[in-house]
């Protein structure tokens, strides 16, 4: 794992300061995860110092919670818990991109090359109080089946997440431009005109302009700056607001005169309020929409509605009125049909029974509150 990694530890669902010092934080687990990712962290290292299974399962629930707010890789350890299989799993399943055994216990080393061999030797990671001596298993061995042996005291590396938040450390930010503001082709005014979209819908979110320093504050911080031709002042998005624009990409077009930023946009990035700049329809027509995950969130949004707002003589509602165990049957009857249709040379059966197959799959998702960016992230994830 390369770049800055911050620490942070959940004792009893609270952020305390380390696994030494279980003084409480006056932020919570989560909100300081979300912070640590916006000060220069690459990846955040949260450490579960539960003491029993009660505990264990608080912090488990926590760390998902923080697993669904971070863009940084999360890795997660439990100082007395993760010595099985099953331990390991619910870490991942948590949303853990790594997990972190103890190189000085040794029930830990007992499950290490088996869980290297189930999840990936990349995901596994193992923390030694001396990384060139583990207590729980020789040197070439943890290397064999761990992606890293990691020391927490490098201080070079590893940073604690609640002093790189009270810092304001951005240094961690610093892009990499491929070309430089005398690349780019002006207008009369030195300035060159930006679109936003967002990251992960590929909205547009809003137009501007940068000049040579908002450009160079943008690759410093990570964070988007612009220049005011209504001011003639150069500012940062998000300043007064809050509604940050942290950079995902930067591309020029193939004249070099207009800058296409990707962001991860904080609250709405219009002054009115709206998440998006672009609101005021001018002339609409109707078309089919082809954006697959638009699709699959278009229709989710129906089978949620329904489920709020009921409709007498809707199928989406009979299946939400009579339960979890008949939604879970209608699956399970897709799933079967399938597996027929996929017998027939006929390519239109199975796209029937498949998209079938899907409507039922949202609506058990409906049903136990899981979402499409749930799924999306849990497979980029893998």
């Amino acid at each position: 794992m390369n770049g800055l990694i911050a620490k942070m530890f959940i004792k009893d669902g609270k952020a305390v300061k380390s696994s030494e010092n279980p003084e409480i934080l006056d932020m919570s687990p989560v909100d300081l995860a979300s912070a640590v990712q916006e000060h220069g962290a690459h990846a955040l290292y949260v450490g579960n110092l539960a003491d029993s299974d009660e505990e264990h399962d608080k912090n488990l629930g926590i760390l998902r919670e923080i697993c669904s707010v971070c863009e940084v890789p999360v890795i997660g350890a439990e100082y007395h818990f993760l010595t099985r299989m099953e331990d390991v799993k619910k870490q991942i399943y948590a949303g853990c991109k790594h997990v972190v055994l103890d190189g000085d216990n040794v029930r830990s080393m007992a499950v290490l090359k088996e869980v290297s061999q189930k999840f990936g030797r990349e995901k596994i990671y193992v923390r030694a109080l001396n990384p060139s001596e583990p207590k729980g298993a020789a040197l070439d061995e943890i290397t064999r089946y761990a992606a890293e042996v990691m020391d927490l005291t490098d201080s070079e590396r590893f940073a604690d997440a609640y002093i790189l938040v009270q810092q304001e450390r951005t240094e961690g930010n610093v892009l990499e431009a491929a070309f430089g503001w005398e690349d780019f082709k002006k207008d009369p005014q030195g300035l060159v005109p930006v679109i936003v979209q967002d990251y992960k819908t590929g909205q547009v979110l809003m137009a501007a302009y940068m000049n040579e320093q908002a450009y160079a504050d943008t690759l410093r911080t990570g964070r988007m700056n612009y220049y005011s031709r209504s001011r003639q002042t150069q500012w940062l998005k998000g300043e007064t607001s809050g509604h940050y624009q942290y950079v995902k990409s930067l591309t020029a077009d193939c004249d070099m005169d207009t800058i296409l930023a990707t962001v991860r946009q904080i609250g709405a990035a219009c002054h009115t309020g709206s998440y998006s700049c672009f609101f005021n329809e001018i002339t609409p027509k109707q078309y089919e929409e082809k954006n697959p995950l638009q699709v699959f969130e278009d229709v989710y949004a129906v089978i949620q509605d329904r489920r709020i707002h009921p409709k007498e003589g809707s199928y989406t509602n009979y299946l939400f009125d009579k339960g979890i165990d008949k939604i879970l049957k209608k699956v399970g009857e897709e799933a079967t049909e399938i597996v027929i249709a996929a017998k027939n040379p006929d390519p239109e059966e199975i796209k029937y029974e498949i998209s079938d197959f899907l409507y039922h799959v949202m609506v058990l998702m409906a049903e136990k509150g899981v979402t499409w960016e749930d799924i999306t992230k849990e497979l980029a994830n893998r």
